[in-house]
């Protein structure tokens, strides 16, 4: 008789699939059951930063992309995620339970996430952009620009479509993006890295760990890299400490909106606006 040969969910930083530099590891059980079907890295301090280094890194290269560019990748990370329609449902079937029918449910709403994003991406810029009357000889106009490494916190009560959300929130201004998944499904980590990676997608924008985010809360807080933190988790007492802790680099701290999906909301979280005035003769 074979044994069973538990799978180890590696993390996805740079480009790459990693496993944590401490070499801790959990078991992860299927939903609501002890059966173990797999071992998950633990992120550690050090992999965090190391995060954030190719964020920045990947960062770079995504901003400047033009918008068009941007939207194709995202809709063909769409495409990447329907090639992989049936191994989502049967993970979402194993790690959590679902039933085909809402697993399938869940899979094509993540997709058609993606294809919705991929269609802000070269018009956000005309809905938050304007040209100001002022008093003066000036031509004045406001642009949205990216703000630059965002760390995603997932919520305790995983939904696919939900994290494919926020991450392309994040990444339709050109920003780039830590999200640390929730370990209710950590497995969805290398099926997620495996479409990212086959997207066209320059290596370090996103970047993906598994883990509990609660032991590097503190460095996720305090590193000045970060620009902002998407803390779409229910723990309003972390999310407090967070706030906090952030006070002194001034990161922009947007709280959970769970039940907000496929919003321009979302994108005008994650960009800065800038003011030009350029002045004109008579």
């Amino acid at each position: 008789m074979n044994l069973a040969v538990l799978k180890t969910v590696k993390m996805y930083v740079g480009g790459a699939f990693i496993r944590s530099e401490s070499g801790a590891t959990a078991p992860f059980y299927k939903k609501g059951t002890k059966e173990e079907i797999a071992r998950v890295c633990v992120a550690s301090r050090k992999d965090f930063r190391n995060a954030v280094v190719a964020a920045k890194a990947g960062e770079k290269s995504w901003s400047t992309k033009t918008a068009y560019n941007r939207s194709q990748i995202l809709y063909r990370m769409a495409e990447m995620s329907q090639g992989k329609q049936d191994e989502l449902v049967n993970l979402l079937k194993d790690t959590m339970g679902m039933t085909p029918a809402a697993a399938l449910k869940e899979v094509t709403a993540a997709i058609d996430t993606f294809v919705y994003y991929a269609g802000w991406c070269d018009k956000y810029q005309q809905v938050l952009g304007a040209v100001n009357p002022v008093a003066a000889p000036y031509h004045n106009f406001t642009s949205p620009e990216h703000m630059g490494v965002i760390v995603h916190i997932d919520s305790n009560s995983f939904s696919l479509a939900k994290l494919v959300d926020n991450i392309c929130a994040i990444l339709v201004g050109g920003n780039s993006v830590v999200s640390i998944v929730s370990p209710e499904c950590s497995p969805v980590v290398t099926t997620l890295g495996e479409i990212f990676e086959t997207s066209d997608l320059p290596p370090s924008v996103v970047n993906l760990l598994s883990g509990d985010y609660k032991s590097i809360l503190s460095i996720i807080s305090e590193h000045m890299e970060v620009k902002g933190i998407s803390f779409q988790n229910e723990d309003k007492a972390e999310y407090y400490e967070l706030r906090s802790k952030s006070v002194d680099n001034m990161k922009r701290i947007i709280p959970n909106k769970l039940d907000t999906r496929q919003s321009l909301d979302l994108v005008l979280d994650f960009v800065e606006q800038k003011t030009v005035w350029h002045p004109i003769g008579y």
